[in-house]
């Protein structure tokens, strides 16, 4: 898959999520809404409902108080007395409940007042009915009764009763109307949004498992390139071991046959430096010896001044001449030394990291007494890696640390160590002449060396550490400016693995 089909698939998906979520938020809050719709207008129908109960216990109430009325006055029974009482009793507490009930209505509130007032009346008239019996006046309780029919009270009260009724079954109608509306709205929300849930969710498995096969595949042409890889990695890593170990012998065997001509050369130049002393000696004796006096002293000789030239220039060549001897012999000597070192095996053990380095500071006092530098060790990790490789490793950059010291400055070395991830970290500063940082990488190639060279060596030793430090699955690094110090840090694994010993080879 390209890096645009990458992002493309990547794309359509984050559409989709954004897609699904907004679709799920606006369905959410439809739902709610239309939910909450729908339970305000089938409050409003069981309000309306409740209202025209009301009103119907309303005029129960009243026939059964007009019932209970006339039965007493007819029977003068108790049992309709108490039945009256009962149902008067009953009314004033149900017109109330209306009167609450209808309070937001405008129109309901004019009914109210009617029916109100046609009410009181009533009960009035009930009162004195009642009255009338109890004092033994049936017939001017009959002639209330007939009043009050004459009046037409209770058909007042039933005719606003009945306008109230009809107000309430118009709201009826329209709040059933709006509450039917409101649920079929919700259910098509629902519907709606779930249909379009289960497309969204096939979607998703569709680009899910378009995802899972391009990763199948992915995964399949990785496996394949990996093995490749593999296959390839072990081919170059066996030619590259093969290449060292033949560069290893060829160092090592022309190192060898430069060492024999190199041996010739010095035993010809001692025997010519021998050479020129006779010449000299004889030449000495021809021109001061008188023919008859007697012969100088052995070993002495005369020259004259064109020869005494001729025999400082014959000894001042020969000494160049025995200098790069002894300096070929050195170099040769150190290519011998990286061969060899090359050639041998990592042997990892447990190492007490400042033990190791208080030795190795112990076979340098002189040098540091001399130099008058302090030599601060501070607490050292400990690791499992090769003794002889760290030995040298840390004896490089010490003995380097106390040669480079600044003249008549106190020298201060300091070797610091920690952890991380796995790695122990050592740096080993100092407050020496320090490195140029366009010098940093070149003091690690071999043979070549930077600053002022006043200091014996032949550029191996930080080539021969870096190599060592890599071999051991490490890094080497320099900071440093001029007159400022330097700062070697070396990162080794804590545990070295001896499944890759040698692997650099």
């Amino acid at each position: 898959m390209t890096a645009g089909e990458q992002r493309r698939r990547t794309f359509w998906q984050i559409l989709l999520f954004a897609a699904g979520l907004l679709v799920l938020t606006v369905i959410s809050a439809g739902s709610v809404y239309l939910v909450n719709k729908a339970r305000d207008d089938s409050k409003w129908v069981v309000h309306t409902l409740e209202v025209e109960n009301q009103i119907n216990a309303l005029l129960l109430e009243i026939r059964r108080a007009e019932s209970g009325a006339r039965g007493f006055l007819l029977t003068h029974s108790a049992d309709f007395k108490t039945d009256h009482d009962k149902a008067v009793a009953a009314i004033i507490p149900v017109l109330d409940r209306i009167t609450r009930l209808t309070g937001d209505n405008p129109a309901q509130r004019d009914n109210i007042e009617k029916l109100s007032a046609a009410i009181e009346t009533r009960l009035g008239q009930f009162a004195q009915e009642m009255d009338f019996v109890r004092q033994s006046q049936p017939d001017k309780a009959i002639a209330m009764v007939r009043e009050a029919a004459a009046a037409n009270t209770t058909s007042a009260i039933g005719s606003v009763a009945g306008a109230m009724i009809q107000e309430e079954e118009g709201l009826f109608r329209l709040r059933s109307t709006n509450a039917d509306r409101s649920q079929t709205l919700a259910a098509s929300m629902t519907g709606i949004g779930s249909g379009l849930v289960v497309l969204l969710t096939l979607i998703s498995i569709w680009l899910v498992r378009r995802s899972a096969r391009a990763r199948d595949d992915a995964e399949l042409r990785l496996r394949d390139a990996n093995l490749n890889l593999e296959a390839t990695v072990d081919e170059r890593t066996a030619d590259l071991r093969e290449a060292n170990d033949e560069i290893q012998r060829f160092a090592y065997i022309v190192s060898h046959d430069l060492r024999s001509p190199l041996i010739n050369i010095m035993g010809f130049t001692s025997e010519l430096e021998e050479l020129g002393g006779d010449i000299f000696r004889r030449i000495g004796g021809l021109t001061h010896v008188p023919a008859d006096g007697p012969p100088l002293p052995s070993g002495e000789v005369r020259l004259e001044d064109p020869d005494r030239q001729l025999s400082g220039d014959f000894s001042e060549a020969l000494g160049f001449i025995k200098s790069s001897i002894a300096k070929m012999d050195r170099l040769i000597s150190a290519i011998l030394n990286l061969t060899r070192e090359g050639r041998r095996e990592f042997e990892p053990v447990k190492i007490d990291t400042r033990e190791l380095i208080e030795t190795i500071v112990s076979t340098l006092a002189h040098q540091a007494a001399e130099a008058q530098a302090e030599i601060h060790i501070a607490p050292l990790p400990n690791i499992i890696s090769d003794r002889l490789a760290l030995e040298q490793v840390f004896s490089n950059l010490i003995d380097n640390a106390i040669k480079y010291l600044k003249i008549g400055v106190p020298g201060d070395v300091r070797i610091r160590g920690r952890t991380k991830l796995g790695y122990a970290i050592f740096e080993i500063s100092d407050n020496g002449r320090g490195i140029d940082p366009k010098d940093h990488q070149r003091i690690f190639d071999l043979f070549r060396r930077a600053g002022t060279q006043d200091k014996p060596g032949q550029g191996i030793g930080l080539a021969h550490v870096r190599a060592l430090v890599r071999r051991l699955g490490g890094t080497m690094s320099v900071s440093s400016e001029l007159n400022t110090g330097s700062t070697f840090t070396i990162t080794l694994p804590i545990t070295w693995n001896t499944s890759n010993r040698n692997a650099d080879r």
